[in-house]
């Protein structure tokens, strides 16, 4: 586990060196050849989202698409100085409030992807509800000793582990547990060995993911509403990107999916690889798609 953090770490690292390097404050300009840059980080829903973009994109219009892998932090500073020209994972209003706050003003929101997301603390539904049913339960100390002291997180730059660290002070729980943070891989593997010896765990997760789709899992009540409402999930791009690239502008604005189709196709590409699931995908919902990629529909 140490190992795959370090290697993540070191991505998250290069990752804000590629997308500072240079930067200025000016707006990145499109030139004639010039590949569209979209930020992705290393969540389930946003490698699917933001490659299912990419393939729509390259067979719909002339532009090539290219891919960067960055910390969430790291791409909205990316769109806002045009280092990067999209992002496709804005969890709003809550989650990433903190970012859109500062940079809103330099980007461009282009409506949401998809609605109704959640966030908060997961357990397997087995873990019975008398006994832990909310996150105020875990403050019993016979509980505590049975998690291990521990909320098994995900990256430590994601909206969640920050609202997670909140949740901790809000219901006192700071002395009594660790937020480990680390690759969301990692966490879906401690969740996959919880439930392979039926032990009780505690994760950070969010719908849409293919967790709920492989295992019975269920958020436990957050009374305090620490870690926000649903949300939705917007694409956001640079400034002047409508004008660059119209047709890939209309094109995302009209991207929308439902949680049910997107969650089968996260648990697709999480059994067969993602470049099957987008492709399942594309063959499935092919009018779906003609709707996102019909000419004369321009901002």
């Amino acid at each position: 586990m140490n190992g795959l953090l370090s290697r993540f770490l070191s991505i998250v690292v290069l990752g804000a060196v590629a997308l500072s390097a240079g930067c200025s404050g000016h707006q990145r300009r499109a030139g004639a050849h010039d590949p569209i840059v979209i930020g992705w980080t290393a969540w389930d829903d946003a490698e699917f989202v933001t490659r299912l973009a990419k393939a729509v994109i390259e067979d719909h219009t002339h532009h090539p698409v290219q891919l960067k892998l960055a910390g969430i932090g790291q791409q909205y500073r990316g769109v806002a100085s045009g280092r990067l020209d999209a992002m496709l994972m804005a969890w709003l209003p809550d989650t990433h409030a903190r970012y859109w706050q500062r940079y809103r003003r330099r980007l461009v929101d282009l409506g949401p992807l998809y609605q109704g997301g959640q966030l908060g603390w997961v357990v397997p539904d087995y873990v019975p509800r008398d006994r832990l049913n909310s996150i105020a339960d875990l403050a019993q100390p016979d509980i505590a000793a049975r998690l291990h002291h521990r909320i098994q997180g995900i990256d430590p730059g994601a909206g969640l582990m920050q609202l997670s660290e909140k949740a901790l002070q809000r219901y006192g729980l700071n002395t009594q547990y660790r937020l480990v943070a680390a690759d969301a891989r990692v966490m879906s593997r401690v969740l996959a060995r919880a439930e392979a010896a039926h032990k009780w765990v505690v994760v950070t997760g969010w719908t849409p993911h293919w967790i709920f789709g492989e295992w019975r899992l269920r958020f436990l009540q957050d009374p305090k509403d620490v870690l926000g409402s649903r949300q939705h999930v917007d694409a956001l791009v640079r400034d002047g990107f409508r004008d660059d690239y119209p047709q890939v502008a209309a094109i995302l604005s009209r991207m929308h999916l439902g949680l049910p189709e997107l969650q089968d196709a996260m648990l697709d590409a999480h059994n067969n690889g993602y470049a099957t699931a987008v492709q399942d995908f594309l063959a499935r919902h092919a009018a779906q798609v003609a709707q996102w990629t019909a000419p004369g529909k321009r901002h």
